[in-house]
C-alpha cells in the first residue's frame, strides 16, 4: 500500500501577505519611506533625519566617548552633545567635533541630529551641511523644484539639509557639517561659514587631522 507523504507544516516567522498558490509569488508591498512633508522622502537606511508626521521615535545611537573627541581649536571639542541650553562663547559658537570617515560623515551627522532632538532642541534650530554629496533628503526635495525646496528652510519648523556651498542657507541656533568629500580648499572655506551661520553650537563631523589642517588655512 503506498505511503502517503505527510502534509507539510508552514511555519510563519514574519506577518505579511501570503503568496497565492496559483498567481505564484506576489510582488513586494511597496513601503513608504517617512519624510519631512507630504511626500514620502528617502533616507540612510538606520540613520535618523527629518522625519515630520510620524510616530515612530528613532533608536538610540550608540553613545561616543570623549576619548574619541579631537580638538578642534578653542573651545576643545567633545564627542557628548551639548544639552539645549548650551551657550556660545564671546568669540563664537560653541565647537564640537565627532570623528568619522568622510563615508561614514553622513552617518555621524544623523546620529548627531538624532542626539540634538532627543536631548530637547526644536528641530527648526537644525541646519545639517555637506561638503561632499548632497544628503540623501535634499537630494530628494531638489528634485521637485528649488522653490518647493527654499520654501522648507524658510517655514523653519524641520530639520533642514543643504550643501556648504549653497548661499541661501540661513543661519540657525546649531549647525551640524559632514565633511563627507569636497576638495581641501573648498572645505576651509565652508568650515568657517558654517561657524558664522550657527548661533550657539557648531558640530563637525569627519577626519579630525583633516579638519585641524583645514580650519586654520580657511579662517
Amino acid at each position: 500500500m503506498p505511503l502517503i507523504p505527510e502534509e507539510p507544516q508552514i511555519h510563519e516567522s514574519v506577518p505579511g501577505p501570503r503568496a497565492t498558490p496559483a498567481a505564484g509569488r506576489t510582488a513586494p508591498t511597496p513601503r513608504p519611506v517617512p519624510g519631512p512633508g507630504p511626500r514620502p522622502v528617502p533616507r540612510r537606511p538606520g540613520s535618523p533625519g527629518p522625519n515630520r508626521g510620524s510616530a515612530a521615535t528613532p533608536s538610540a545611537p550608540s553613545q561616543r566617548t570623549t576619548g574619541d573627541a579631537a580638538k578642534l581649536g578653542p573651545p576643545a571639542a567633545a564627542a557628548k552633545l551639548a544639552p539645549p541650553a548650551a551657550s556660545a562663547t564671546s568669540t563664537g559658537p560653541q565647537i564640537q567635533l565627532i570623528p568619522a570617515s568622510p563615508e561614514g560623515a553622513l552617518d555621524a551627522a544623523d546620529e548627531a541630529v538624532d542626539l540634538l532632538l532627543d536631548s530637547g532642541r526644536a528641530p527648526g534650530d537644525i541646519l545639517v551641511l555637506t561638503t561632499g554629496e548632497q544628503h540623501p533628503w535634499a537630494a530628494h526635495e531638489l528634485s521637485f523644484g528649488d522653490a518647493s525646496y527654499w520654501a522648507q528652510q524658510d517655514a523653519g519648523d524641520d530639520v533642514f539639509y543643504a550643501a556648504t556651498a549653497a548661499g541661501r542657507a540661513t543661519a540657525r541656533p546649531v549647525v551640524v557639517v559632514a565633511v563627507n568629500g569636497g576638495a581641501d580648499d573648498a572645505v576651509a572655506r565652508a568650515l568657517p561659514e558654517a561657524t558664522r551661520r550657527a548661533g550657539t553650537l557648531l558640530i563637525v563631523c569627519g577626519d579630525p587631522e583633516r579638519i585641524n589642517a583645514l580650519i586654520t588655512v580657511g579662517v
